[in-house]
């Protein structure tokens, strides 16, 4: 899968339910921020504006095409934001729970530790860029949506 084949699907089902007006409005600085295949997690960018006319075409799509193969799918929206960063966020705290799950349903120990060693790096990495950015931005760090 590709970045482009997912905003070619999202925009033909904003054309299919939304018409020549909803995929002007939605065209209009539309990009897929985020693609990842494995996990399934799909970022997309709209303006502020119209997220709506996206958001309600989503269930509409059914498959991506890509290189004449056709996959199915469906997609869920998990969290709407401001801002990526206020998106990226959400998205550490979803991969964190996500792993959590999976170390509650590993069945060998290979498979825990494995997870373990995820969850720890997911969690070291985040303190440290907290950790940086407190010291160079001090209080300034009000995000606004």
């Amino acid at each position: 899968m590709d970045e482009r084949a997912v905003g070619a699907a999202a925009k033909d089902a904003v054309a299919r339910t939304h018409g020549d007006y909803g995929l002007a409005c939605c065209s209009i600085a539309f990009t897929v921020k985020y693609l990842n295949a494995y996990t399934g997690i799909v970022l997309l960018r709209c303006r502020k504006d119209f997220y709506r006319l996206l958001w309600s075409a989503l269930p509409f799509i059914t498959y991506l095409e890509n290189r004449n193969q056709r996959y199915s799918c469906f997609f869920h929206t998990l969290h709407v934001g401001g801002t990526i960063r206020t998106c990226q966020k959400f998205l550490v705290q979803y991969n964190r729970k996500q792993l959590l799950l999976l170390l509650h349903n590993c069945t060998s120990e290979e498979e825990r530790q494995s997870i373990q060693k995820s969850l720890l790096s997911c969690c070291l990495k985040e303190v440290e860029e907290e950790q940086s950015q407190s010291g160079d931005e001090e209080d300034d760090c009000a995000e606004t949506d």
